[in-house]
């Protein structure tokens, strides 16, 4: 009766009294039983609150979460050893969940768009690959399926459902910059000053192979390895410094350009060749969307002079970046003939199998889960191989129409955009993703964190840029 008789005001505050108590309280008995560990499982209890009440305010926060965690999840692996891996999915599901439980304050029409039409297109060629006669394992259908398509499907609609303003697309910049140049600051430490207790211990159960060449250390920072760390910081330096030239204010420019050359630093301490073609397509992107002859002649005289420079000198030969970059245009490396000989050899097993050996069937599931055929024991060296094995021929003309129809649509997008500074970014994100979809070829890099979430997300932001350009609702209205 006392109860019903107090305020809804009171009420509240009684309850949140009653549990910051009962939250201390038990605190104090964990201190007792579990001594220093007590005071870690507390404010991890408290921090899964708050962030539980912010996400389902507000869904936003949790894809926000889910972003920053895609590009630190391979140095936890590294560092802790603890599987952190499924946190991943439990993140962008709780997200989605958020959305659901907000469904009457989204605007769900947003999804009906050529981007989403392309995901679904490609979630459905691998279910269809479930049936696939190679009969390739479950387990590695499953556990490959996440990355090539599930993440897709997922994350190509959030941007249309929650990030629908410039100030959004403002946000994402300055996340996967700030996160990227972090990256090689870290790289950098790791290259002057060394690497971590659990980064040795990974490099001494296989990584040095890959990571120590000539007695040098390629540089991964806290991403999943050196290639997909090179390739990032390429497409994200091309992106710094195509929005450094735009039309924003010279404090802003300034920055932009420090970060541009510190991730082609970052790129260069990689020791990634194949990062080099990022950047360098990257730019070409950028400079033809810009519909300026005057710099796109620049741009090019100079890509042919870089070109020029790594093919035909030996200046900077005492230089071990430049020597490494150098090999990236040297058709008579050891690692190039060596990729070659494993596609010949991918090539005669790959005969009458129009729809490939089924997903999962290469690479690290083919090798974890598929271990019995020889097939999946030859490293494919490239994330276009990979995509040719695991889904043939029919699969591969398939995902590739579908990518250059998402680049094609993006384009088509940026040439129609008023704002200038939104055309810019537009430019900046589009050129970043063709440089990582072009880098593929050589590594698995589109398909890798934290590289796949910016290409997802930059074809919403581009794609959905015309309802962000003030000047062109401006001009419609008129």
């Amino acid at each position: 009766m006392m109860w019903s008789n107090l305020s809804y005001e009171m009420k509240k505050k009684l309850v949140i009294l009653i549990a910051m108590l009962s939250f201390a309280v038990g605190s104090a008995l964990l201190t007792v039983k579990l001594e220093y560990y007590a005071v870690f499982l507390a404010l991890l209890f408290a921090g899964g609150i708050v962030f539980t009440i912010a996400l389902f305010s507000n869904p936003k926060v949790g894809f926000l979460v889910y972003l920053v965690y895609c590009f630190f999840i391979a140095g936890l692996l590294k560092n802790t050893g603890l599987p952190f891996g499924p946190l991943m999915e439990v993140l962008l599901g709780a997200t989605w969940l958020s959305l659901l439980v907000n469904y009457k304050k989204i605007d769900w029409k947003e999804i009906h768009n050529d981007h989403i039409i392309i995901a679904l297109i490609w979630f459905s060629i691998n279910i269809l690959e479930l049936v696939n006669p190679e009969g390739a394992s479950l387990l590695g259908w499953l556990n490959e399926v996440r990355f090539t398509a599930f993440n897709w499907l997922l994350i190509a609609p959030i941007g249309f459902l929650l990030f629908k303003s410039k100030r959004d697309l403002d946000v994402f910049f300055i996340m996967i910059i700030s996160l990227s140049v972090l990256g090689t600051l870290y790289g950098i430490k790791q290259y002057y000053i060394g690497v971590s207790a659990g980064e040795q211990r990974w490099l001494d159960e296989g990584g040095a192979t890959t990571h120590i060449i000539d007695g040098r250390l390629r540089v991964f920072s806290f991403y999943t390895d050196a290639g997909q760390f090179g390739a990032s910081q390429a497409a994200m330096s091309a992106i710094t410094i195509v929005m450094a030239l735009g039309p924003f204010k010279r404090w802003k420019k300034i920055l932009l350009w420090i970060s541009g050359l510190i991730l082609f630093y970052g790129m260069l301490i990689s020791g990634t060749r194949g990062a080099f073609f990022a950047f360098v397509v990257a730019s070409i992107f950028a400079m033809s969307l810009s519909k300026n002859f005057k710099v796109l002649f620049s741009g090019l005289f100079f890509v042919v002079a870089m070109f020029g420079f790594l093919k035909y000198t030996t200046i900077g030969s005492g230089n071990y970046q430049i020597v490494r970059l150098r090999t990236a245009v040297d058709p008579e490396n050891d690692s190039f003939n060596a990729r070659l000989i494993n596609q010949a050899t991918l090539k005669e097993l790959m005969k009458n199998k129009p729809f490939g050996a089924g997903v999962g069937s290469i690479g690290l599931n083919g090798i974890k889960f598929n271990s019995e055929k020889y097939l999946s024991n030859i490293p494919p060296d490239s994330y276009w191989v990979k995509i040719w094995v695991m889904y043939g021929p029919v699969g591969l003309v398939i995902w590739f129409s579908l990518i250059m129809y998402m680049l094609g649509k993006c384009c088509g997008t940026v040439w129609n955009i008023q704002d200038k500074g939104l055309k810019v970014k537009c430019i900046a994100l589009t050129s970043g993703t063709a440089g990582l979809f072009f880098c593929s070829y050589g590594n698995e890099v589109m398909n890798g964190f934290p590289s796949v979430i910016i290409l997802y997300m930059s074809w919403s932001f581009v794609l959905m840029a015309n309802s962000l350009d003030g000047k062109k609702i401006e001009i419609s209205k008129n």
